[in-house]
């Protein structure tokens, strides 16, 4: 078989042709990712700071109001330390009043009971 000059230019011109658009298009996709993967990165940056100083901002304030809030609490804590101890002291009083009264009532029932009688009469 014989083959001319003119169909091997042809061929081997739409073989470069061909590895020509394939590296171009490659090149160009590269590109096209370096960009993006540029831009990614940028808008990443971005968002990175802009969310660490909202992270900062609102660490701020929840230190504020832990710091707020331990306060009412301690205050609170306080309050109510100091009035359930004026409460005991007042129910120890009263406690203490009963204790006294409930002897009373003891010595009197005794007092009405009389002495314990005997099973066994003294003959006299």
């Amino acid at each position: 078989m014989y083959v001319s000059t003119e169909v091997i230019a042809i061929v081997i011109s739409a073989a470069g042709m061909v590895v020509t658009l394939g590296a171009s298009m490659f090149a160009g996709f590269a590109w096209v990712l370096r960009r993006i993967d540029d831009r990614s990165d940028a808008v990443e940056d971005k968002l990175g700071v802009r969310i660490d100083a909202v992270e900062d901002k609102l660490g701020a304030r929840i230190d504020a109001l832990e710091d707020k809030l331990g306060a009412r609490i301690d205050a609170l804590d306080a309050r109510l330390s100091a009035r359930i101890g004026g409460v005991e002291e007042k129910l120890g009083a009263r406690i203490d009043a009963l204790t006294g009264e409930v002897t009373g009532v003891k010595i009197a029932v005794a007092r009405l009971e009389g002495p314990p009688r005997h099973l066994v009469i003294a003959s006299h």
